[in-house]
């Protein structure tokens, strides 16, 4: 693989929470050596206030921070992917446009905290449980010795991130 930063798109149904987490995740833990995306298939296109005052307590910078769609990432000149990550079961489940350049893919899959009812600290304990989680796969990912492992490996790897870590409950 090569010495320009790989390319990451994480990929979600509205844009507004777990991608968003995952974008800014994975931009302060691969700084220099990924740049990372996000989208969704249909964005909401407001970033949930939950997602950003979590990434803010965190001393995330949350400038990058917008919903926008999965077809801007598919236009032409658009960056090309070397990742895309599917980071909640409904965007799974969706037809993906066709991404220039054949991406590796893989599912994440991490439960919507944007969709939990309860008290505000129970709100805000599932956007930290997300954060906890996407946090968890992406320092894995960010691990792995891409220059000397060999595709088919890579690709069991992505697959065995999003299926092996305790799922929240």
């Amino acid at each position: 693989m090569s010495d320009q930063p790989f390319n990451v798109l994480f990929l979600c149904t509205g844009n507004s929470a777990r991608s968003i987490l995952a974008e800014a995740i994975l931009n302060r833990v691969g700084q220099g050596r990924f740049n990372a995306f996000s989208a969704g298939s249909q964005p909401k296109g407001e970033v949930h206030p939950y997602a950003l005052q979590l990434l803010k307590s965190l001393n995330h910078d949350v400038s990058f921070a917008r919903s926008k769609s999965w077809e801007e990432f598919a236009a032409p000149g658009a960056p090309e992917m070397n990742f895309v990550f599917t980071v909640c079961d409904n965007a799974a489940n969706e037809a993906c446009p066709v991404w220039p350049g054949q991406p590796m893919t893989a599912h994440w899959g991490v439960p919507d905290p944007a969709a939990v009812d309860g008290t505000e600290a129970e709100k805000h304990l599932a956007f930290a449980e997300a954060y906890r989680m996407l946090n968890s796969r992406i320092s894995i990912f960010t691990s792995l010795p891409m220059a000397s492992i060999d595709k088919l490996a890579l690709q069991k790897r992505l697959d065995e991130i999003g299926q092996n870590l305790p799922k929240a409950g």
